[in-house]
């Protein structure tokens, strides 16, 4: 399995934590569930499924959320109209497509971070009988796949990424987005900003004067380019037995779904990397997020930086998606819907990032987890804690201790040395693959991961992706992963005390896990289950074995003290 790409830590005290999940029962449903009204939302397919997951998770309180994903555009243009509550969108108004501009709407509005991902290529590529699932393909080999300039597998641009195979001579199928969409916007704009010459030519091939970066794909004519609306779309396309050929840009989890994997892209470091949580957030840490809570665009990001991050580990095509709040009364709003969206809003923040990491995105860092409960103070009717101590003791989010320790970064190993553009090629699947691909002999190098594991006191632990244990301090431990650059040796840890006092949650994640984990780990719970087991039924049984053989003995002879009645 290739480092960082869910990899289980087991909880120091196994007894502790087997008891606690053997007693665990989920809270009464809180009296202010009442009080829920309906809310309605609509935009990215990018965070589609983070969001159904979450809108799944509340409604056990009584708390109806319904969201329709129609794309980015629309999401915006639907806010503007006041047909929805609330919005989502990768890109925020006022951003100039060619010729067009896309006004902010004349109702309040507040942007609030709510995902961070990547943007992959899913593709759908075998080589005689076999399935591809290591591609690696550089920023060239990307702009030119999907601005006509490279049409066949067998390219030497390509070719050279992909030292340990031999490329088909097979037609390439880019598929794009048919739909205005978030994902379309950042990719173009990434291609604008590192591969300028292929993105210029295309827009004079397809009419598209100035060049900008666009939300709504431009289809080439006359060429193998395909159109589909939504990220479901591009990958049912690509992900279809008779596809072969096919590849198209959607968020990771995705690829995740749908079992198939993603083009290891290349990074300004020389490493093909793909978008785990991990790398997602060492990426945008590099990210410029506009912190003027004057400006109508504060908490929007600036990702020129993390285009060009040196560091080994990033995944370039990393950003951050937002929810659209309402900041004032305008229709459809009222104060009920505004309570609602308020608490909808505080658990996807906090318990709501727990389970990302296994649907394919990123949590939120700290510094945008407190900006985004100053954004839902804005809300009108909202109840969200409004001092940082509450906000962030009982914020049970993944990726920070409350030291401000972004630990998911600080985590992150570095890749192995078969994945340095060079000579070698890793052998490892991607994506949702699990089935790796034969290299040819001269490009073998070793796909193990380049770090090791130590414990560290004080530290958090999680049994599953994400999870937080804790015994009865109310404090949580973990082991911290080391990791080290292959290139330079340099090795970075961390070892952040995690998020203390009680946990208080607006709702219990209701999503079933698609196994146990690892077997070792279900096994020690296992056996600490029989003990705790023995623990509470062993004494009763001692006591009765002690006095039969006290009573065989003649020491508790009927009526006698102790004896048995």
């Amino acid at each position: 399995m290739r480092s960082g790409t869910g990899v289980r830590r087991i909880a120091g005290s196994v007894v502790v934590a087997a008891a606690a999940v053997a007693i665990t029962i989920p809270a009464a449903q809180p009296a202010a569930a009442a009080s829920y009204v309906p809310i309605n939302g609509a935009g990215s397919t990018w965070s589609a499924n983070a969001i159904d997951d979450w809108v799944t998770n509340v409604a056990q309180y009584g708390m109806t959320v319904n969201y329709q994903p129609v794309g980015s555009t629309s999401g915006r243009q639907e806010f503007a109209d006041g047909t929805v509550d609330w919005g989502a969108s990768e890109i925020p108004y006022g951003v100039r497509d060619g010729n067009n501009y896309d006004p902010p709407p004349s109702r309040g509005y507040a942007y609030m971070p709510d995902t961070a991902g990547g943007t992959t290529f899913m593709y759908n590529l075998t080589i005689g009988n076999t399935r591809v699932t290591n591609l690696r393909l550089s920023g060239a080999a990307i702009a030119g796949i999907f601005t006509g300039a490279i049409t066949n597998w067998d390219n030497s641009i390509i070719a050279a990424d992909n030292p340990g195979l031999t490329m088909p001579n097979l037609q390439i199928v880019p598929v794009v987005r048919s739909d205005g969409s978030g994902a379309t916007a950042e990719f173009t704009q990434w291609m604008l900003a590192t591969e300028p010459t292929y993105w210029d030519n295309y827009c004079a091939e397809v009419g598209r004067s100035p060049c900008t970066q666009t939300s709504t794909y431009p289809v080439l004519p006359n060429s193998a380019m395909i159109g589909q609306s939504g990220d479901l779309g591009v990958s049912g396309y690509v992900s279809q037995p008779q596809a072969d050929g096919a590849i198209g840009y959607v968020e990771y989890s995705y690829a995740l779904e749908t079992g198939f994997p993603v083009a290891l892209v290349l990074n300004a470091a020389g490493y093909y990397t793909e978008p785990t949580a991990e790398n997602v957030a060492v990426s945008l840490l590099a990210a410029q997020i506009n912190m003027d809570k004057g400006s109508a665009d504060y908490l929007t990001q600036n990702l020129s930086n993390v285009y060009t991050d040196p560091d080994p580990r990033t995944y370039e095509l990393s950003s951050y998606s937002y929810m659209i709040l309402p900041t004032d009364l305008s229709p459809p709003m009222n104060t009920a819907k505004g309570y609602t969206l308020g608490a909808f809003g505080a658990y996807l923040l906090c318990q709501g990032q727990v389970p990302l990491d296994a649907l394919g995105y990123s949590s939120l860092p700290i510094n945008l987890v407190e900006a985004g409960f100053q954004q839902l103070q804005k809300i009108p009717g909202n109840q969200v804690p409004t001092t940082t101590t509450t906000q962030i003791q009982n914020c049970h989010n993944p990726t920070f201790s409350t030291n401000g320790t972004n630990t998911l970064a600080d985590d992150d190993p570095y890749p192995p040395a078969c994945d340095k553009q060079g000579t070698t090629q890793c052998s490892t699947a991607t994506g949702g693959a699990t089935t790796s691909t034969p290299v040819k002999p001269s490009a073998r190098g070793s796909s193990s991961s380049s770090s090791s594991s130590s414990a560290s006191p004080g530290a958090h632990t999680s049994a599953s992706p994400g999870a937080h244990s804790s015994a009865s301090t109310g404090t949580s431990t973990s082991s911290a992963a080391q990791g080290c650059n292959p290139a330079t040796g340099y090795c970075s840890s961390s070892a952040a005390a995690g998020p203390a006092g009680p946990q208080t949650v607006n709702a219990n994640p209701v999503s079933s896990p698609a196994s146990l984990g690892d077997s070792a780990a279900v096994g020690l719970m296992a056996l600490a289950a029989v003990l705790l087991i023995g623990l509470v039924l062993g004494p009763p049984f001692i006591a009765q074995a002690s006095r039969r053989r006290r009573q065989r003995d003649g020491g508790d002879l009927p009526g006698s003290p102790g004896a048995a009645p």
